[in-house]
Formats: structure tokens, C-alpha cells, sequence
């Protein structure tokens, strides 16, 4: 751990070094004319392949040669189809014709709720409708011996009233 901390701190010693450096560096070449080497070799390179074109767009010259260079009037370009583009571009025509009052109604806040727990349901509906059909089924069974056991009573009363 202490090796560790000990080159970090013999890096952080090293960058101050390199940071002193070129802040020297820096400085010494602004003191000649305040402006930096690059700086003075890239102007002086300018100024031996540059020469601009004297170019008069809003002055009238009385002399001649200038006039030779005077720019002529720009017109104004019509605008009037850029315009009538954009404003039909500002138009678009309506996507949908007809307004469906179910996609305009709130929703009630349980919906999600319901959809998730609709297949749940269903099987449960069916296990219900199951459960009921079977205990229709031995209830008519049921009441079938009652029935039987009441006949068979009846018959057995009437028998013995002879």
C-alpha cells in the first residue's frame, strides 16, 4: 500500500514538473512581441500567399480603377415560393377523419389492474361453473333416493293399509 501511495506521489511530482515547463515555455515565447511563436510563423506565412481583392459593395469610387472593382447591386431574390412551401408544410393535413369517443374517455385508474388480472379470472370462472354443475349433480342425486326412499315409503304405507 505504501509503494503504491509513494508512486503516486513521485507522479504527481513529475506532472508538476512537465506543467512548470511548458508554462515556461509559454512565456518565453509571448515575451517577444506578446504573441506566441506559431502565432508569428502562421501571420507571416498569411501575409506572403494573401492579397485580398479589394472588393466595394456600398461605396461608389470617383477614380477609375476602383470602379473597375466596385461589386454591382445585389437584387433580392423572390421569396414568395419559400414562403408558400413553408406555409403549406405549416398545413398538414389531418391524420385522423373520424374521433373514436372510447380513445377520448379517461380510463378508469383500475384498468391496468383488470388487464392483468383477466386470464387469472378466467380460470377461475371456469373451476366456479365446474364447481356449480357438480353440486347441481348431487343434489339431483340427492333428492333422487329422497325421492326413491319416499316412493318406496308410499308404496310400502300402501301396502300395509290393504
Amino acid at each position: 500500500m505504501e509503494q503504491n501511495v509513494g508512486s503516486l506521489q513521485e507522479q504527481a511530482l513529475r506532472r508538476k514538473e512537465r506543467l512548470k515547463a511548458l508554462k515556461n515555455r509559454q512565456l518565453q515565447g509571448r515575451e517577444d512581441d506578446g504573441e506566441p511563436d506559431r502565432k508569428k510563423a502562421l501571420a507571416e506565412e498569411n501575409e506572403e500567399v494573401r492579397h485580398r481583392e479589394l472588393k466595394l459593395r456600398n461605396y461608389t469610387p470617383e477614380d477609375e480603377e476602383l470602379k473597375e472593382r466596385q461589386v454591382p447591386k445585389a437584387k433580392p431574390a423572390s421569396v414568395e415560393d419559400k414562403v408558400r412551401d413553408q406555409l403549406e408544410a405549416a398545413n398538414p393535413e389531418p391524420i385522423i377523419e373520424e374521433v373514436d369517443l372510447a380513445n377520448l374517455a379517461p380510463r378508469k385508474p383500475d384498468w391496468d389492474l383488470k388487464r392483468d388480472v383477466a386470464k387469472k379470472l378466467e380460470k377461475l370462472e371456469r373451476r366456479t361453473q365446474r364447481a356449480i354443475a357438480e353440486l347441481i349433480r348431487d343434489r339431483l342425486r340427492g333428492s333422487e333416493e329422497e325421492l326413491a326412499g319416499a316412493v318406496g315409503a308410499v308404496g310400502v304405507a300402501e301396502g300395509d293399509s290393504d
